[in-house]
């Protein structure tokens, strides 16, 4: 039987299995462990934390990673490596897994690396020069995250040991947590790609697509948005880790938005609106929302998983042509495509009753409620949202309901029964897991009086958005604003930040250059090799000397000899 069938048979029983699980968790937690090595008195545990938060995560995880793999078996069917893809696959998901159920920083480590490693493999599964940069790109940054995870295990041993899950109760306003919630910071926002850490997020689009559906919803991105939730208690310690915090997050998310109105990728549009929304969920987790934060984690992972999906088939269809200004009529000639497109889009904006409206509206809503945020932090986060339905439905019109542009002959088609078998799921989700989600995350609703247009600004917004996308899909650009390499510049490559990323990338590799030489032996290279490089330079005049004075002792030998036997 093919691997697909069955790790994607097995994803989906356990999806269902922790989800009902999670349900009857509410308010319970477990612990598990795990005596791995015992000698004398010295033990080595593995200790597993399920709560309802665990089960709930895991169970979207599973779900995703079911569709996602039977997406690969039609997506990835020409590849003669298929199966190592799936196993790639399988171990990503597992590292993920590792990363979810650990109240241990040093397990922790290992599911974050294993994440870090694995999405390097699979970002140069295309074996090209762009990808091999993009590969290093990535794996470059999340090594920043690496090593100030390291740094927090080693802060973390002065309470005694690393499960941070028993410390968090009672760590007080010391520089030790500062330095430990500092760090767990650095890795989080390097993780999850907030500034200054962004450019590496649309350069793993070099990655095949079902890896991109899986990396942007629920698996390599959302880790360090994850890990926060659960040291949200160190929040406390220090505030202005929280200001500076949700400042980088808002930028983010105002950054990829506006960058997004201007892109014409599709993958590319697709994870600029991944990092705007991890911003937004940054946002949200550090004013305090850690449910909410949670609840839009879930949510937007079941609708980006099928936007990419989606999209990765368009691009299939299209003899992979990724710009969408040569797309069009895929509603007409792929109609189920086209519906699954656009409900993952509507979800994004957060239109009414989809899983998105449910998470995003209730978010705008208690900022709209408690209303005690700085007035320009509140316009940053709404203009940034506005933004996001504007380049959606921008998208939209290019990509469903724009006249035809590419060459005659296509293939939108919808007839493979395993593609539409991982969508159906997927698109089943979105309908209607926005609700079934809230009534387990929020089981008692939310009383929050507003005036009436605070109550409908969402709705005007979509309105408002609509309208803005639709004017930029006519918008033609001036040649004077074509002569503004600057202002293009900084509205289409992420305000320098790629050019930025790979600078820091050239001075890092060559004081790691001139760090290894004084690693191996700073004598040796500076001493040694320096006079061996100094006698390279003179061995002509050398053997010049060498010969010159050997001649010099032949002829004193030479005038001993007769001196000896002839005068004497």
């Amino acid at each position: 039987m093919n691997l697909c069938y069955i790790l994607s048979m097995f994803f989906f029983l356990l999806s269902l299995i922790f989800f009902w699980v999670g349900l009857g968790c509410i308010n319970v937690i477990y612990f598990i462990e795990f005596n791995i090595l015992s000698i004398n008195s010295c033990s080595i545990v593995m200790t597993m934390y399920f709560d309802w938060m665990t089960f709930m995560f895991l169970s979207v995880v599973f779900f995703i990673s079911f569709s996602v793999i039977c997406y690969s078996n039609y997506y990835m069917m020409d590849d003669l490596n298929i199966n190592r893809f799936i196993l790639m696959v399988f171990l990503f998901v597992f590292s993920m897994i590792l990363l979810v159920i650990s109240p241990n920083l040093i397990s922790i480590l290992l599911g974050w690396d294993g994440l870090g490693l694995i999405s390097y493999c699979l970002v140069i599964y295309y074996q090209n020069i762009k990808s091999f940069n993009s590969g290093l790109l990535t794996i470059l940054m999340n090594r920043v995250g690496d090593v100030a995870l390291l740094l927090s295990i080693a802060w973390l041993m002065n309470y005694g040991g690393w499960n941070y899950i028993f410390f968090l109760n009672f760590m007080n306003s010391s520089f030790n947590m500062s330095m430990i919630l500092f760090f767990i910071m650095l890795a989080c926002f390097t993780k999850s790609a907030q500034i200054p850490f962004s450019s590496w997020l649309p350069a793993a689009m070099a990655a095949p697509t079902p890896v991109s559906s899986l990396v942007h919803s629920s698996t390599l991105v959302t880790a360090g948005v994850y890990l926060l939730i659960r040291f949200k208690n160190l929040f406390f310690v220090n505030s202005s880790f929280i200001f500076w915090g949700v400042l980088f997050s808002v930028l983010t998310m105002f950054m990829s938005g506006l960058n997004a109105n201007f892109e014409t990728d599709l993958k590319k549009i697709i994870a600029l609106s991944t990092l705007s929304q991890l911003g937004f969920m940054m946002s949200v987790l550090f004013l305090g929302g850690f449910n909410l934060a949670f609840f839009h984690l879930l949510t937007h992972a079941l609708f980006k998983a099928l936007l990419f999906m989606c999209a990765g088939v368009i691009i299939h269809n299209f003899n992979n042509l990724q710009d969408i200004r040569l797309m069009g009529c895929v509603g007409k000639y792929s109609p189920f495509m086209g519906v699954c497109f656009m409900f993952a889009n509507f979800s994004l904006c957060g239109f009414p009753f989809m899983v998105g409206f449910y998470s995003k509206d209730l978010i705008l809503e208690m900022m709209l409620f408690i209303n005690n945020y700085n007035i320009l932090l509140m316009g940053l986060i709404f203009f940034s949202t506005l933004l996001t339905i504007c380049y959606t439905f921008r998208l939209i019109m290019f990509v469903i309901l724009n006249n035809y542009n590419s060459l005659s002959i296509n293939f939108l088609n919808d007839n493979s029964w395993s593609l539409n078998l991982s969508l159906v799921g997927l698109m089943i989700m979105i309908i209607f897991g926005g609700s079934m989600i809230s009534w387990v995350i929020i089981p008692t609703s939310k009383l929050i009086f507003l005036p009436i247009f605070f109550k409908v600004l969402p709705l005007v917004m979509i309105c408002l958005g609509s309208f803005m996308g639709y004017m930029l899909f006519f918008l033609k650009f001036s040649s004077k604003f074509k002569k503004m390499m600057f202002l293009k510049n900084f509205l289409s490559l992420m305000w320098f930040l790629p050019f930025l990323s790979n600078s820091g990338i050239k001075i890092s590799v060559q004081l790691s250059s001139s760090f290894s030489k004084m690693d191996q032996n700073w004598v040796e290279f500076s001493v040694s090799n320096k006079i061996v490089d100094l006698v390279k330079s003179k061995v002509c005049s050398i053997e010049l000397m060498f010969f010159n004075f050997n001649k010099l002792i032949n002829l004193i030998v030479v005038l001993l000899f007769f001196w000896v036997f002839f005068i004497v």
